[in-house]
């Protein structure tokens, strides 16, 4: 036998777990980073986070003026920061695509920049995100891959990559806004 001590040398991976409803509901951090069970979706789980953003918009637009949007997405940041983090650590996944509160938080930035507007702007805006976030084209895939990994930055690249997809949709929806003029606003 050898004095020498036992070095583990492998990096332990965390053991990935099944991500259901149990899940979710196991820890408010699951809760909030899967969209309230939008992101369970076996399928494009980042469209229905969209999707659910979207009513969540409309439903608390009844009971939210302009300003009261800028305070719950300003809150929202560092809670789903905190959120995704905690999430992709308890599922032992780095970006887990089931985790939606980057689309959801990305998403209602969007509909408060270009509120008020029609119902054909704001789908135009669903659609352009969903193009910026899942194609990932230029600077969205520079954000995707500058914060990779896990702990506090890999939850904040979980979230910045879908905000750096939301500028890009803004950039498009007011090209698209100055080239067509005010058919946008309701």
């Amino acid at each position: 036998m050898s004095d020498d001590p036992v070095i583990d040398v492998e990096p332990r991976t965390p053991r990935r777990v099944a991500v259901d409803g149990r899940f979710m509901l196991s820890h408010p951090a699951h809760l909030i980073a899967l969209g309230f069970g939008s992101g369970l979706s076996p399928k494009a789980p980042g469209t229905f986070g969209t999707l659910w953003a979207w009513v969540a918009w409309l439903v608390l637009g009844a009971f939210l003026a302009p300003a009261d949007w800028g305070w719950v997405i300003g809150l929202s940041l560092p809670v789903g920061w905190w959120a995704c983090t905690v999430t992709a650590r308890h599922a032992g996944i780095a970006d887990p695509g089931f985790i939606v509160w980057d689309e959801v938080l990305a998403f209602w930035l969007i509909l408060w920049v270009i509120a008020p507007s029609s119902w054909q702007m704001q789908l135009l805006a669903f659609v352009v995100f969903r193009y910026f976030d899942a194609a990932k084209p230029g600077p969205v895939r520079w954000a995707d891959q500058v914060f990779k990994g896990g702990g506090w930055r890999g939850g904040f690249g979980i979230i910045f990559d879908d905000l750096v997809a939301a500028g890009c949709s803004l950039l498009v929806l007011a090209l698209v806004e100055r080239l067509l003029g005010g058919w946008a606003y309701a």
